[in-house]
Formats: structure tokens, C-alpha cells, sequence
């Protein structure tokens, strides 16, 4: 009888061992990021790419990281903050070389990319969003042979999908011999941008996905870049630009509350950028910035011109000394500074015209 209980307790003992082995069971507190998106998100798949939209070089980077990594600031993004305070490694770029292990997720962000598959295809080339979700399905089918069906759905269902888009779709209408408003409305416009999206919101629910964050489109008008393109312009924000995002906006809100009704289980957040940002733009001593009309680095009126590095073949460019003085650290994109106080709002705000219906870091533990 001795003999038998030592048999039975070593068969279970080894069992448990097995199991143990062959489980790939992640802890409890365990986030996952799965990042898309243009610019704003990037943290450098565009390296990988054949575009000139590339930050791979001094001075991106030299602020935080010390190195130019991809990322078009002068330190981090909004979802390398995200990582830090949910206790998580920065998400890296799914054209990296190397990446095996996707239980912590990914960044499939494009600089350039639009919701459209149209938007800078010509001009830049970048991973638009649809392309995104075909990577997507990708590392789907990666963790399915790792994790197993179970274990792999598992980590999907409880993931947060990070997605900023939009904001290079409402540039397109505004260059130079654009004819877009000739075959569009404004409200159709902005419609196929809002349909697009939700097509792909639809397609990563259908995969698992329940958690999602969403960034709403910036003031565009106010950025640097987009000041330059209305030739009128006297230092004001370019109005019409703006009028776009903030219809884009609305459009995107009635959508999100659309989807919650529809789909079962669908929680998000909405992070409003445009607000955020205009408070620093229109009150920028009170959040700690001392410039905002202009870019820290760039060339041409407010540095708007994104030579930034010798960008564009451009030698002559200037640098500011500073960049956490500045709001914009090229004509484009956000210094790493602004980044992290919205990344902080995103994840953390209650007020519900910042973010609604949750803050990130309740959405993490719904």
C-alpha cells in the first residue's frame, strides 16, 4: 500500500511538472500592446520600409533615448509612456528584425499612414492601416502556435489595441494641386475615414479583441507644417484644417458609442488630443513650455518645413538648444516632453472630456 501511494503521489508530481513545461501561462498582471497607427505611434517600422518618412537619424531621439530610433521626436511616444506605466517593455516595431515573442505585443504603426489605403501611398509609401491588420493576422496565427488556441485567445481578449489615425488623411486635401474636395464632401470625406477604421475595429473584435484606445485627431491647423500650406496665413492657426479634425472628431465619438452598442464586450477609451493639445497651445507657460508657434528643429517659417536632420535632401536646418521648452519638436510631431503629459492624461485622467468612457489605466483592469 506504501508502495502504491509513493507510485500515485510521483505520477501526479510528474504531471504537474508536465504541465508546468508545456504551459506558457502568463501572470495575472500581465499587459499586452498591440499599437497601430501613423506617426504619432511609430517607434520605427518605417526603418524597414522604402520612404523617406524615416526618423533613423540625429537629432531624433536625443533627448531621452540618445539615439535616433525611428521615433519622430526627440525622446518617447505616447505608447512608450503607456508601456512604462502599465509596467511593461516598450512595444517594439513588428519589421524589427529578430521578434519572436509577441506575448507583450507589437507596434505596427507607419509614419504617413492613413486610414485610406490612397493617403501618401505615391509620396511616401507607408504601412496603411489595412496592411497593418494583415501583419496583425500574422502574429495572430504566431501566438496560436505558441500559446495554443486557448491561451492565445486568452491573451487577445484581455490585450489593449492602441490606435491613432486620421490625422494624414486630412492633410492629403490641403497640398498643393489636391483635388480631393472636387470629388468629395467634407462630410463624405471624413466618412470614408471613419468607415475605414471601423472596418478594421470590427475585423480585430472579430480576432478577440475588447479593449481598445483610441487618439482623436489634433488641432491640425495649429501645427507648424500645416500653418505653411495655407499661403494666407499670418501666424494663425489654419482653420479650415482644423474644421476637418474637429468633424473627423465628432464623427469618431458617435462612431466608438456605435460600437458599444453593437458589439458585446466592446470597451474603450477615447483620449481627446485635440483638447489637450490646444490647452498647450493656447496657455503653453502653465503646462511648462515657452514656445509653441514654432518647431525646435526644422527650417522656413516656425521651422514648419520638415528638413529636421537634413530630411528631404535639406543641409541647412536649425536646432533649437532646448527641446523641453518646446511643444513641437518638428514641424509635425511632439517633443518627447508633450508626449508624456498627454500619455499621463490618456492613461490616468478623470475628467471625462479628456478621456471617456475610461482612462487607460482602467480600461487595462476592466
Amino acid at each position: 500500500m506504501a508502495n502504491l501511494r509513493f507510485h500515485i503521489i510521483l505520477f501526479f508530481s510528474c504531471t504537474s511538472f508536465l504541465t508546468l513545461i508545456s504551459c506558457h501561462c502568463l501572470p495575472e498582471n500581465h499587459v499586452t500592446l498591440f499599437i497601430f497607427g501613423d506617426s504619432i505611434f511609430d517607434s520605427g517600422n518605417n526603418n524597414y520600409i522604402n520612404t523617406t518618412a524615416q526618423a533613423n537619424y540625429q537629432p531624433y531621439g536625443e533627448t531621452y533615448i540618445k539615439y535616433p530610433s525611428g521615433r519622430f521626436s526627440d525622446g518617447l511616444l505616447i505608447p512608450d509612456f503607456i508601456a512604462e506605466y502599465a509596467k511593461a517593455p516598450y512595444v517594439l516595431p513588428y519589421l524589427q528584425p529578430g521578434i519572436h515573442d509577441f506575448t507583450y505585443g507589437v507596434n505596427f504603426a507607419s509614419s504617413g499612414a492613413g486610414a485610406l489605403v490612397e493617403t501618401h501611398r505615391e509620396l511616401l509609401h507607408p504601412i496603411d492601416l489595412t496592411t497593418q491588420l494583415i501583419f496583425f493576422e500574422d502574429v495572430e496565427k504566431q501566438l496560436m502556435q505558441k500559446l495554443g488556441d486557448a491561451e492565445a485567445k486568452s491573451l487577445l481578449s484581455k490585450a489593449v489595441y492602441l490606435i491613432s489615425i486620421g490625422r494624414n488623411d486630412y492633410l492629403v486635401p490641403f497640398y498643393p494641386n489636391a483635388t480631393v474636395f472636387q470629388t468629395y464632401s467634407k462630410e463624405e470625406y471624413v466618412g470614408m475615414v471613419i468607415g475605414n477604421l471601423t472596418v478594421t475595429i470590427k475585423e480585430l473584435y472579430e480576432k478577440g479583441g475588447r479593449k481598445f484606445g483610441f487618439v482623436n485627431v489634433e488641432p491640425l491647423g495649429c501645427i507648424p507644417f500645416v500653418k505653411i500650406l495655407d499661403q494666407g496665413s499670418n501666424g494663425s492657426c489654419f482653420e479650415e484644417a482644423t474644421a476637418l479634425a474637429e468633424l473627423h472628431n465628432r464623427e469618431l465619438s458617435l462612431a466608438l458609442q456605435e460600437l458599444e452598442r453593437q458589439l458585446k464586450g466592446f470597451k474603450y477609451t477615447n483620449f481627446n488630443f485635440y483638447s489637450s493639445l490646444s490647452e498647450r497651445i493656447n496657455d503653453p507657460s502653465k503646462y511648462g513650455f515657452n514656445e509653441v508657434k514654432m518647431a525646435c528643429c526644422g527650417s522656413g517659417q516656425y521651422r514648419g518645413i520638415l528638413s529636421c536632420g537634413g530630411r528631404g535632401g535639406v543641409t541647412d536646418y536649425e536646432l533649437c538648444e532646448n527641446p523641453n521648452e518646446y511643444v513641437f519638436f518638428d514641424g509635425y510631431h511632439l517633443t518627447g516632453k508633450a508626449n508624456q503629459q498627454l500619455a499621463e492624461l490618456m492613461w490616468s485622467a478623470t475628467d471625462p472630456n479628456v478621456t471617456r468612457p475610461h482612462n487607460l489605466r482602467t480600461l487595462i483592469n476592466l
